[in-house]
């Protein structure tokens, strides 16, 4: 393995871990002249080129102009061949064509909000943050906040009153409550299903706390069809009471609702 593959696989690694959009650009075929050799690679971003190089100079900018002009007028993961006269679509004197093959690779929002901050979210963040999702999490309580790990797809929130914050989030985000206890929850879940219309709600605790939750909800004016919109108790029947365990089947239970809505499928479009 030359150390340009291990460059450009570790830069890639890095790029998908942080979910940051970014093109791969690679020389597929040369006609005439060209400033590089079929199977150059170049790896561009918002903020330009990050890695690569499929020749320099107009090419270059001109496949950098294109990637990035693609990247903000796509989702998701979308693939473009693409044939340039190097006269007069680069504006080169020499004579040729490059053919150019792009893999655009966007960013799709997932935003999770997590209200706590406790055993069961110490277990269930650094299990989400392998995933491509980005991840607020919100609890009155700051040491347990500062138990939770340095990372740039998670942002952490100190509120005295949680449910104040709810209002603050981005239309298709889903919700999970696992705070400290009953009387935490319901003041979030009443702002929840009041004020915002979410893909998913999920709620810690048993078949009984979501009957009591139900007649709460019922006594602020909720209607039943709203209080359809959460899960409690939360995640998939399986595993046991443990943090790590019911963490899994949270995260579960997450996947299978984001799989239902299609929010990260990757559709790859034509060329």
């Amino acid at each position: 393995m030359t150390f340009d593959v291990v460059q450009h696989s570790r830069k890639l690694s890095e790029l998908t871990e942080l979910d940051t959009p970014f093109a791969t650009v690679t020389l597929v075929d040369i006609r005439g002249s060209a400033p590089q050799i079929v199977g150059a690679k170049a790896l561009i971003t918002a903020n330009g080129l990050e890695w690569g190089t499929i020749g320099g100079g107009k090419i270059e900018a001109a496949a950098i102009n294109y990637a990035q002009k693609t990247m903000q007028a796509t989702s998701g993961t979308t693939c473009k061949l693409v044939t340039w006269n190097l006269q007069t679509d680069v504006g080169m004197t020499c004579g040729g064509e490059v053919k150019l093959f792009f893999e655009i690779h966007n960013k799709v929002e997932w935003n999770i909000a997590v209200f706590g901050a406790g055993h069961v979210g110490q277990a269930l963040i650094p299990a989400l943050l392998k995933l491509h999702c980005r991840i607020t999490c919100i609890d009155s309580r700051p040491d347990w906040i500062q138990k939770l790990p340095d990372h740039p797809k998670l942002k952490t929130v100190h509120a005295a009153e949680p449910s104040n914050v709810v209002k603050h989030f981005p239309a298709n985000t889903f919700f999970v409550l696992i705070s400290k206890g009953h009387a935490t929850d319901l003041p979030v879940l009443i702002e929840i299903l009041t004020n915002r219309d979410a893909p998913y709600i999920g709620v810690i605790g048993s078949d009984q706390k979501a009957r009591v939750l139900k007649r709460e909800l019922t006594a602020h004016g909720i209607s039943a069809e709203k209080q359809d919109a959460f899960n409690c108790p939360i995640g998939i029947p399986l595993g046991n009471n443990t943090p790590a365990e019911i963490s899994i089947s949270i995260i579960a239970q997450l996947i299978q609702r984001r799989d239902e809505l299609g929010i990260l499928e990757h559709k790859i479009k034509s060329f």
